[in-house]
């Protein structure tokens, strides 16, 4: 086993304390966006007492470090871990398939585009599918909702809207109700000739003004999003999403071509080890939208929630439709007997509250919060105790079985 320290990215969209504040870790960042552990060269997490990158040290032997299997399958650690914290929305954003991935990521590289480039849109050649386990109360918005459901809320601020935004919103209700609704909608949205910003603010002031509007829960987060982002497209296409609100221990699974964003809350975050983003609003990055549009599935879905399995009375198993993940979640209030870690390959565990010895075959580790480690896939079997019953939270990542 290899403890492991991590680095707090810190995008402008990340609260104050909430990460070092659940691991109990000094405040050196903010604001504290995403803890990221993992093997991605962009940054890796390095082993404690060593500062090797882990990326390095898998690369050293693939076959021991993740076992032959997952070794063979990915040729890397095949998933990214991290704590995410979101005080603001995050960017309207869509990943691509791994076969849009790698496709893509060369074209960019034969036309000689730095990775670093600020207008590039492939940083690697893999996808990013992506679940995301509530820690807080967490609001999100994901996929697209029915274009009936979209017209209902049009037909409501109508009567409220001056020219120009009541133009807008007519032209926008004409595209819901024609082929192909929802892409054609978002193309609206994105690349509308002169903007949209006079109609979002329009909007927004439509559903201030009026306490009947107010009080619908998707209008509410038009406005404070448009608090943060005035005047923004996002703020429309957000209107085009569904809205998705997870309590502690509800978790959302995201499939490449979904448009969503995350809003607020604290999470855990597993994702396949890419940093491939298409972005669409709520952002000063780069935006291209043909590449968006072509990416996203403009198509209604239902907000995508996980139902665990149980392991016993104290053990749940996250698993996604991606071969790359799955998340196991540990509480020290149900059984204190050894609870066997549901690995294949390689895992990374994070404690985040309590005391919990883990065994492996060739040793035990004991991680208190804010401890994590690597665990590779020489030391399987493996199993976690809770030392403070009672209490305790442990995760465990690692890829799917075959």
């Amino acid at each position: 086993m290899f403890e492991l320290n991590n680095t707090i990215r810190d995008y402008h969209w990340g609260s104050d304390s909430q990460i070092t504040d659940l691991l109990g870790l000094e405040n050196t960042t903010s604001p504290q966006a995403e803890l990221w552990l993992g093997a991605h060269p962009g940054c890796p997490s390095r082993v404690a007492g060593t500062g090797q990158g882990l990326d390095a040290l898998i690369a050293h032997d693939p076959a021991a470090m993740l076992g032959a299997d997952v070794a063979e399958r990915f040729g890397r650690l095949p998933f990214l871990f991290k704590v995410l914290s979101a005080a603001q929305p995050l960017s309207i954003q869509v990943h691509p398939t791994l076969q849009q991935a790698k496709t893509r990521y060369a074209l960019e590289n034969a036309a000689g585009k730095a990775l670093d480039a600020a207008d590039r849109n492939y940083r690697d050649d893999n996808h990013k599918p992506e679940m995301l386990y509530a820690l807080t109360d967490f609001t999100a918005l994901s996929g697209f909702r029915r274009p009936e459901e979209i017209l209902a809320d049009l037909e409501l601020l109508g009567p409220a809207l001056a020219d120009e935004a009541r133009t807008a919103v007519a032209q926008l209700s004409g595209l819901l109700r024609g082929e192909d609704p929802l892409a054609a909608a978002l193309e609206f949205v994105l690349a509308r000739p002169g903007g949209v910003a006079p109609v979002v603010q329009q909007i927004c002031a439509a559903i201030q003004a009026s306490p009947e509007l107010r009080e619908r829960e998707h209008f509410a987060q038009l406005v404070e999003i448009n608090e943060i982002y005035p005047g923004d497209a996002g703020v429309l296409v957000a209107l085009l999403l569904n809205l998705v609100v997870l309590e502690p221990g509800q978790a959302i699974s995201l499939a490449a071509g979904n448009v969503h964003a995350y809003l607020r809350g604290l999470g855990i975050e597993v994702m396949a080890n890419s940093d491939n983003v298409l972005r669409g609003g709520l952002t000063s990055k780069h935006i291209d939208v043909p590449e968006l549009l072509d990416v996203s599935i403009a198509q209604p879905s239902a907000p995508p929630l996980l139902t665990p399995q149980a392991l016993g009375a104290s053990s749940r198993l996250y698993q996604p439709e991606f071969d790359e993940f799955q998340l196991q979640v540990i509480s020290g209030a149900g059984d204190p007997l050894p609870q066997p870690l549901d690995l294949h390959g390689a895992g990374i565990l994070l404690c985040t509250q309590g005391e919990f010895s883990v065994r492996g075959t060739q040793g035990e580790q004991l991680l208190r919060r804010g401890d994590s480690v690597f665990l590779s896939a020489a030391e399987l079997p493996a199993t976690a105790t809770c030392l403070t019953p009672g209490t305790g939270w442990l995760f465990a990542a690692s890829a799917q079985r075959c």
